[in-house]
């Protein structure tokens, strides 16, 4: 089997209801031609790189799904095309790499380097902040221990300089 994915833009004026009922037509239409869908992805409201039928945004949904005969793509392009409410779409043919990436980023391999370096950066913020109140401490200690050794050799100098003078 073949895996595809088809990714569509539905134009965003129409309501909730009218958005997802388009999707379930096309889910429909694939499960009555014997395809398994794999996965289907709403991506959301998404801005447009430039305006299509005066629209400047979109709702963008993908569909994976494997399919015996490729046949029945030129058939589910045409109603694609046919669809007012569809603005745009793309079928594209996975081969084995493109497979393993959706499974990665499906399951949470691919994609997330952003949620996970701002978890590190917190992590760090709080094993910093009590290192950090630590430090202080020491370091007031610290300068505690140097003013009274100075005092110390301070009064040890005096001393000397008194004696000097007899």
């Amino acid at each position: 089997m073949r895996q595809y994915e088809t990714t569509f833009i539905v134009d965003p004026v129409l309501s909730d209801e009218e958005i997802k009922s388009t999707l379930q037509t096309y889910q429909e239409m694939l499960k009555n031609e014997g395809c398994e869908i794999v996965h289907t992805e709403e991506m959301g409201l998404k801005q447009l790189a430039y305006p299509i039928k005066r629209r400047n945004s979109g709702v963008y949904y993908c569909v994976e799904f494997k399919l015996e005969s490729p046949s029945f793509i030129d058939k589910l392009e045409l109603s694609l095309r046919r669809d007012e409410r569809v603005m745009r779409f793309l079928t594209v043919s996975l081969d084995k790499f493109g497979v393993k990436y959706n499974e990665d980023k499906r399951n949470g391999l691919i994609g997330n380097r952003k949620k996970e370096d701002e978890a590190k950066a917190e992590e760090t913020k709080e094993e910093k902040a009590p290192k950090a109140v630590a430090d202080e401490k020491e370091v007031i200690q610290k300068v505690k221990a140097a003013k009274e050794e100075l005092a110390a050799v301070s009064v040890a100098a005096d001393a000397v300089a008194n004696q000097e003078e007899e």
